[in-house]
């Protein structure tokens, strides 16, 4: 169950729907809506109300070296946007 949430993804956007308790993973590419809601839950003891699930095609990308040009392609990644039923949170920035 744990090593199907890979980060938490904190942007400037993201930061800005946590207000609305909804948070945003990355999340492995076999992981199904019913394991990410296990795997929040387990992790963070909060209840989690609904899962949105997007897969993130990878980009490509050239690098133009002495040889050439040369092509290639990122990787492919799965996003995980999560809503926690009211009166829960999840502080990724607790003090120490």
């Amino acid at each position: 169950m744990s090593n199907i949430l890979v980060k938490p993804l904190i942007t400037e956007k993201m930061t800005e729907l946590a207000t609305d308790r909804q948070y945003a993973f990355k999340v492995i590419v076999t992981a199904n809506k019913i394991s990410i809601k296990e795997a929040v839950e387990k992790k963070f003891n909060v209840k989690v109300s609904s899962v949105r699930t997007i897969n993130m095609r990878g980009k490509q990308k050239t690098q133009n070296t002495r040889g050439g040009l040369r092509k290639g392609k990122r990787a492919s990644w799965k996003k995980a946007i999560i809503t926690l039923a009211k009166d829960n949170t999840i502080d990724f920035f607790q003090t120490v």
